[in-house]
């Protein structure tokens, strides 16, 4: 069951894994080339690493912050059959993001109360009452 408090997702092999070897292996290749510096090259290859995990990363969570957009103008057109777009300029993608875990029941009613109050996502995520898991985010 996911809630506010349960919600955040890791993937292990990214975060646990790949992330920190390669973080390794770059602090390792730095101490290496100090030492001496014909190691220049290992160094030039862990960074390299370093930048391609990253980007993979940003990438994927990216192109998931450009699905969630889609979905949450295709739920307010299916709620309201009216466009989304007067009503996500005046929303952070932060809280477009925090918006997506609300039930079709409080969107509407959410969605206002943000731009009215300015919400944080923080808030928004603690406002709703029936929380939509997803279990497919990156």
């Amino acid at each position: 069951m996911q809630d506010v408090k349960t919600h955040t997702r890791y993937f292990p092999l990214h975060h646990f894994i790949l992330m920190p070897l390669t973080i390794g292996i770059f602090i390792w290749s730095i101490i290496q080339t100090i030492k001496t510096t014909n190691n220049i090259p290992f160094f030039v290859i862990a960074t390299i690493l370093l930048i391609t995990t990253a980007i993979t990363r940003i990438y994927a969570l990216k192109n998931q912050d450009r699905i969630i957009r889609l979905e949450m103008r295709l739920r307010y057109f299916q709620l309201t059959q009216q466009s989304f777009s007067s009503v996500e300029q005046k929303l952070t993608l932060k809280q477009l993001v925090a918006l997506r875990f609300a039930s079709d029941d409080e969107l509407i009613a959410l969605i206002h109360k943000t731009i009215n109050e300015n919400l944080s996502p923080g808030a928004i995520k603690n406002s709703v009452k029936n929380w939509q898991a997803d279990i497919h985010r990156v």
